[in-house]
């Protein structure tokens, strides 16, 4: 019995962090994008940081990740560009648009790759009731589009760049990443490391460099690079990165993969209602109930796909994640675990 309460609490320990995490994320990147106006900066440090975070927790035996390799590097590196891609437009809408609207187009890439998985992967046509949810995520998703009142070209812009890459993002690596034998923390250190070493080049295209360094040079504080809030809005943003990592992962191997689903799609509520609380940059009422739209197709999908929700709750503290559905779920649970992506 004893042995039992300690589990129970544990497991709940470990899906608690993980809520806060998730939940708080992507408040916490719009807030540091705010104030650290540098997003190719701002994203190879939390790439440095994750890197850095699992390779010293590796030593130090509090997990295991595969060892770097350079052949498969080679392999994985298409897979990494392509993450790269998806994170680097999520910091810039992040940068553009308030967190509501990230949600929306986020809440958006099940349609997308529902219809690329038949297209491209040769998957079978999507369920009655899947099919439903995705036409109720989509009138969500044009509900708020059309009365979004901070709409601005850039932002949008970078919003469909984010769309195109997530979704491109989610279905290669459903297609490549399995086939590689990574484990899920050497998952992690491959695409943070091969991100980090990518980062210059995109500083170079995008002319930041020039930025960072005119910035560098301005005082010799180093201008607003190491201002205090700033400086503790990007340190909180690294951190939160990292532990997202070890709480996605924890939580997924102590519940069922349903219940860590549907754990995923609750804490897009909480998120929402945490911007509304403490962000004065959300969007209308209705607006508001668009999202809440886009997000109850959400949990209509997962249920779709996964089973009945009611099973999770039953299920969460006794079934332990398969190696079938660690390697189905690696896709979803990468994307949460990407720094609010």
């Amino acid at each position: 019995m004893a042995s039992a309460s300690k589990q129970y609490y544990a497991t709940s320990s470990l899906v608690i962090g993980y809520a806060l995490c998730s939940s708080l994320l992507a408040v916490i990147n719009k807030f540091a994008i705010t104030k650290f106006n540098y997003p190719g900066l701002l994203t190879a440090l939390q790439y440095f940081t994750s890197a850095l975070g699992v390779w010293v927790l590796g030593k130090f035996g509090f997990l295991h990740h595969d060892p770097f390799n350079v052949e498969t590097a080679k392999k994985f590196l298409p897979a990494a560009f392509v993450f790269f891609l998806a994170i680097f437009t999520n910091t810039n809408l992040l940068r553009h648009a308030n967190v509501d609207t990230f949600i929306v187009f986020r809440s958006l890439t099940p349609l997308l790759v529902a219809i690329a998985d038949t297209a491209f992967r040769k998957q079978p046509c999507p369920s009655k009731l899947t099919f439903v949810s995705l036409v109720v995520i989509l009138g969500g998703a044009v509900g708020y589009v059309a009365t979004d009142n901070g709409f601005t070209l850039t932002a949008y812009s970078w919003a469909f760049a984010y769309l195109v890459t997530i979704t491109t993002e989610m279905v290669y690596i459903k297609h490549m990443v399995t086939n590689l034998g990574l484990n899920t923390w050497g998952f992690v250190f491959y695409n943070n490391l091969l991100s980090l070493m990518m980062a210059p080049l995109f500083w170079i295209i995008t002319g930041e460099y020039a930025d960072v360094f005119a910035a560098l040079s301005s005082s010799s504080s180093g201008g607003d690079l190491f201002e205090p809030v700033a400086f503790s809005a990007v340190s909180l943003s690294c951190l939160f990165g990292l532990l997202i990592s070890f709480f996605g992962f924890a939580a997924r191997k102590a519940i069922s993969a349903t219940a860590f689903t549907v754990t995923g799609v609750v804490n897009k509520f909480l998120t929402v209602a945490i911007n509304v609380l403490i962000w004065d940059k959300h969007s209308t009422p209705f607006g508001l109930l668009c999202l809440l739209m886009t997000i109850a197709g959400g949990v209509l999908y997962q249920q779709s796909v996964t089973g009945a929700v009611g099973n999770a709750s039953n299920s969460a503290l006794s079934k332990q994640l398969d190696t079938k559905d660690d390697k189905a779920d690696l896709d979803e649970e990468k994307d949460e675990t990407s720094h609010g992506s």
